[in-house]
């Protein structure tokens, strides 16, 4: 009987592994060990949120692009050229928005301002709130507020949207699109608001403000100036101009020194709830600007530069700012209680705006004496 065998087991053979220490993982280095991302360094000991979903989301060949731009356009440089603006700095990632804006601090803010206003506006007209104001006051409210909404729409679509990307980091960019947002929001409050009155008020001109703004020999220079400032293509430029002058010298002059002081004593309490929606915006978008341009003076390599270049800057748009705030002089005198002069709003509005350049660390220009 022939005896049966088992066959003996087939051998497979598999390719040898061979570690070459090129594999993910293999190099060590002094921060291989860490838990935590650090590929920049955090302003205080442990990032926040702001600096992890903002630093270095723009890509930037001098920091981790080293074959240098990954897209580009197609009759241009690549990506965020610094060449966009004459300002110059040795390290423009050194910027941090002091508000720490990004995507749900947007959300957040507006949604509260939105709910402020809407409350306000609804117990307004519930309380019968306009049927108080005389008619001069809604002459004021409808021609000059009217206008000035224009104003703000101006500033939020052909300054701010213009250039939110123009920054040659997210930090800078992420600012300036908050900054639209802001603009854009309040000259919407300022159009709801101005619908909401002329359906209280039979005799509230509520169409008005577009004749104004295009025609009243009073609002030609700001308007002048507004559109002036959006032909400009150096993105700093057109922040610095608006910002740092054409806010601090007409739109304050306006918004705080004006309207703010003087809607109580005529009536309104609603107005200065509005408005003041704009003014804390400003306050926030000031914050940024600030520190930028104080940055920027700063700069240990290009400072003296910087602090040239701005001067140019100062004299190019104070005077023309300034010919705008004297044009709107006649509208101090339109309310039937006229709390403040025109002067002394004035003269607190360069005094806000010398200690801005003060703070940014800028000479007061002789322009502002005019």
């Amino acid at each position: 009987m022939a005896s049966s065998s088992t066959p003996a087991p087939k051998e497979r053979s598999f390719p040898k592994i061979e570690f070459t220490d090129s594999e993910a993982g293999a190099l060590e280095f002094p921060s291989s060990k860490s838990r935590s991302y650090n590929y920049f360094k955090p302003a205080k000991l442990r990032a926040t949120v702001y600096e992890d979903v903002t630093v270095d989301v723009q890509p930037d060949p001098e920091r981790h692009l080293s074959q240098g731009w990954i897209y580009g356009f197609g009759d241009g440089p690549g990506g965020y050229p610094q060449e966009w603006t004459a300002a110059k700095s040795s390290d423009w990632h050194a910027f941090l928005d002091p508000n720490e804006e990004w995507e749900q601090t947007i959300y957040r803010n507006n949604a509260a301002v939105v709910r402020q206003v809407s409350l306000g506006l609804e117990n307004a007209k519930r309380a019968d709130a306009y049927g108080g104001w005389n008619t001069a006051w809604q002459k004021f409210i409808a021609r000059n507020l009217g206008a000035w909404m224009h104003a703000e729409n101006g500033m939020a679509l052909h300054v701010f949207t213009s250039i939110q990307r123009s920054g040659p980091t997210n930090m800078i960019n992420t600012a300036v699109a908050v900054n639209a947002a802001h603009k854009m929001r309040f000259a919407q409050d300022l159009a709801l608001f101005n619908l909401d009155l002329s359906e209280s008020l039979e005799s509230f001109e509520g169409a008005v403000h577009h004749e104004v703004w295009y025609s009243a020999q009073e609002w030609q220079p700001t308007r002048k100036v507004v559109e002036e400032l959006t032909a400009v293509g150096d993105w700093a430029e057109l922040l610095f101009g608006t910002n740092v002058i054409f806010e601090q010298l007409v739109g304050q002059l306006v918004r705080s020194e004006l309207v703010m002081q003087i809607s109580a004593k005529n009536g309104d309490y609603i107005t200065p709830t509005i408005v003041g929606t704009g003014e804390h915006d400003y306050n926030r978008d000031l914050g940024y600007t600030r520190a930028l341009f104080r940055l920027l003076t700063r700069d240990e390599e290009h400072g003296a530069a910087n602090r040239e270049l701005f001067g140019r800057w100062l004299t190019k748009w104070v005077p023309p700012c300034l010919a705008a705030a004297h044009a709107l002089q006649p509208i101090w005198s339109q309310p039937a209680e006229k709390t403040r002069t025109f002067d002394d709003s004035l003269s607190a509005t360069k005094e806000k705006f010398s200690q801005l350049l003060e703070e940014i660390g800028l000479d007061v220009p002789k322009e502002l004496d005019q």
